[in-house]
C-alpha cells in the first residue's frame, strides 16, 4: 500500500521542549513507523512548502500500563525532528500557538 503525505505526517508534537526548538527551525512530529527519513522529508516539503535540510527519526517504545491486575500496553510510535534550511520560511501551523 502506497502512503500518502497526510499518512506519514500523524501529528505535531507540542511540549516545551520542542516549542524551544523551533527558535532553530526545528520542529518535531509523530509520523508513520514504517516511513523512512526520504520519505518524512518529501512529505513535509510537500505540505508545507518549505526546504527541509535534515531529519532525525527516534523509534519510541509505548508504555506498559497496568490497571489492577490487567496489564496493557501503549502503542509504539516513531518521532520525527527536521531542521528546515536557513532561506526557508517557518511552518505556520505552529506560528499561531
Amino acid at each position: 500500500m502506497k502512503m500518502t503525505n497526510f499518512d506519514i505526517i500523524r501529528k505535531p508534537v507540542i511540549t516545551e521542549k520542542s516549542m524551544a526548538d523551533m527558535q532553530d527551525k526545528k520542529y518535531t512530529f509523530i509520523v508513520d513507523v514504517h516511513a523512512n527519513k526520504v520519505q518524512i522529508k518529501k512529505a513535509i516539503e510537500e505540505v508545507f512548502n518549505v526546504t527541509v535540510e535534515d531529519v532525525k527519526t527516534i523509534n519510541c517504545l509505548g508504555k506498559t500500563k497496568r490497571v489492577g491486575v490487567h496489564v496493557g500496553k501503549r502503542a509504539d510510535f516513531k518521532k520525527a525532528i527536521v531542521k528546515l534550511s536557513e532561506e526557508s520560511n517557518t511552518i505556520e501551523f505552529f506560528e499561531g500557538m
